[in-house]
């Protein structure tokens, strides 16, 4: 029960305004605080009229010992108690007058005369008695509240220890202690109410006003209006907060112009490095090009040259023989000279699509992926499939034609896109083959495997699993050829249903020397 209380207040706490919680704390002090002070000023008033009261009594007190002292005969002690019903009656303020005799500690009654039925206790009279101090408390009677008073005389007399014992009505004083409670309830609560309207008031200039421009100048802030700043009107809390967000928000626009800046220049170097894929793919795109043509040209070179040789031959042999008519022999003469023509035409083809001189350089095997994934990255996204790349850091550097390498790369990897119609995982990794001292590229794919038969012929110009329509056939065979310009070998390790490898093996670049 107590913890749910605690929950409802805390939140009924949540859900109030600053405003409303700076009013409930501020009423809850000075509410405490007007209690305290009041409690004080009522106890600090108590005390002034019972010590007044207390004056009072200790004259009578005095008056009635004094004449006890003088006149302690059997004469004496009732003339003093008849005096004492005197001033009973004449003083109204006077409740009752006693007089003990507490020798060896025994209370025994002398005289008295009283307004009221009330006995002293023996034990509070005898404590005064053997003290030798003035004692007081507030006791109720029938006729209302007063104070008793118990004064021990200075000297004894005949071994005795006397006590006078006077009680008087405290209505006045209740009265008096009334009153000013409820003068300090209304005073209290006119001040707290004053207090609240002044506070109410002022409210709005001291912390609603500035608040709310500070307020402003975030939510403009947070639109994009990074130049509005908070005007700093006093040196005050306010001042500091709207300073310190002035000095952040200076801060944050210089970081909001460096990232524009950083975002310019980002911006930059991806057009100039997309200007530089474009360039190169273009490139590696007209070699792989030209390398097929190339090897078209070589293979329709060898395939068009033996019969024409044959034929050119076979037609000279028939001219030196002689004896021909005139128009047989210009046909041969024309037989000749086509079959020479043809053959130019083949040679001028093939000097045509020859490939450039190789221009080897020094490049990592990071820094050849690097430059070639990105170039089949939008056929693999489109065709769903994976690519791994693992490669030990420091694994050497190769001396190669950048350009070669990718075209072979890209064609192994065409493969393995081809061999994966619904997706899969390309793992490219690399290793260094001690002590052969070569560089091991490995191309795996978890595509639809080949059979031995296939592996056999798959290197073959124009071979192709595949019956579409277009020039197959020549992606392999030209990485072979690649790979035997650079001094290194190709290997095909495939399965039916289980993939296939191709590892690629070329020399690691060792020292200058090799350059040279």
């Amino acid at each position: 029960m107590i913890k749910k209380i605690l929950k409802n207040i805390i939140t009924f706490n949540d859900r109030l305004t600053v405003r409303a919680r700076l009013m409930l704390i501020i009423v809850s002090g000075l509410a405490l605080t007007m209690a305290i002070w009041g409690i004080v000023q009522l106890t600090a008033l108590d005390k002034i009229l019972v010590d007044q009261q207390v004056k009072r009594l200790e004259d009578v007190a005095e008056t009635v010992s004094t004449f006890y002292q003088y006149f302690p005969t059997k004469r004496g002690l009732r003339a003093l108690d008849s005096a004492l019903k005197d001033h009973i009656q004449s003083d109204v303020r006077l409740a009752r007058i006693d007089i003990f005799d507490t020798r060896h500690k025994n209370v025994d009654y002398v005289a008295g005369a009283s307004r009221v039925q009330y006995e002293w206790p023996d034990n509070i009279v005898a404590s005064a008695g053997s003290g030798n101090k003035p004692l007081y408390k507030k006791i109720d009677t029938e006729s209302g509240p007063a104070l008793g008073f118990l004064y021990p005389l200075s000297e004894d007399i005949k071994g005795s220890k006397v006590v006078v014992g006077a009680i008087g009505f405290s209505r006045s004083n209740a009265e008096i202690m009334n009153t000013a409670r409820v003068l300090l309830i209304f005073s209290s609560a006119g001040l707290l109410i004053l207090i609240l309207l002044v506070l109410g008031l002022s409210y709005r200039w001291i912390i609603g006003k500035p608040l709310n421009l500070i307020i402003q100048t975030i939510d403009e802030f947070q639109k994009g209006r990074y130049v509005n700043r908070i005007p700093i009107v006093h040196i005050d809390e306010w001042g500091q907060i709207s300073k310190h967000f002035n000095e952040m928000a200076d801060e944050i626009q210089d970081v909001m112009k460096r990232n524009l800046e950083l975002n310019r220049h980002l911006e930059d170097r991806v057009r100039e490095e997309t200007l530089k894929v474009v360039q190169l793919q273009k490139q590696v795109a007209d070699l792989k090009q030209l390398t097929t043509l190339g090897q078209l040209t070589a293979n329709l070179a060898h395939d068009l040259g033996t019969p024409l040789h044959s034929i050119g031959g076979l037609a000279r042999l028939l001219l030196e023989r002689g004896g021909w008519p005139q128009d047989v022999e210009h046909k041969l003469n024309l037989i000749v000279q086509q079959t020479q023509r043809l053959d130019n035409v083949i040679q001028n083809v093939r000097k045509a699509t020859r490939l450039p001189e190789p221009r080897f350089e020094v490049f990592t095997v990071q820094q050849i992926l690097s430059e070639t994934l990105p170039l089949v990255e939008p056929f693999i996204s489109k065709n769903k499939v994976r690519i791994k790349v693992d490669i030990i850091e420091g694994s050497g550097s190769l001396y190669v034609d950048r350009y070669r390498i990718q075209t072979a790369l890209m064609n192994i990897i065409q493969n393995a896109l081809e061999a994966m119609p619904h997706g899969g995982e390309i793992t490219i990794a690399a290793k260094t083959m001690l002590p052969d001292a070569l560089m091991a590229i490995t191309v795996n794919d978890t595509g639809l495997g080949m059979s031995p038969d296939v592996i056999e012929k798959v290197c073959e110009p124009f071979f192709s699993t595949r019956q579409d329509e277009g020039m197959r056939g020549l992606g392999l065979a030209i990485v072979r050829d690649i790979i035997k310009t650079h001094g290194g070998k190709m290997e095909i390790k495939s399965f039916s249903g289980q993939g296939t490898s191709i590892i690629l093996y070329l020399p690691i670049f060792k020292d200058a020397d090799e350059i040279s």
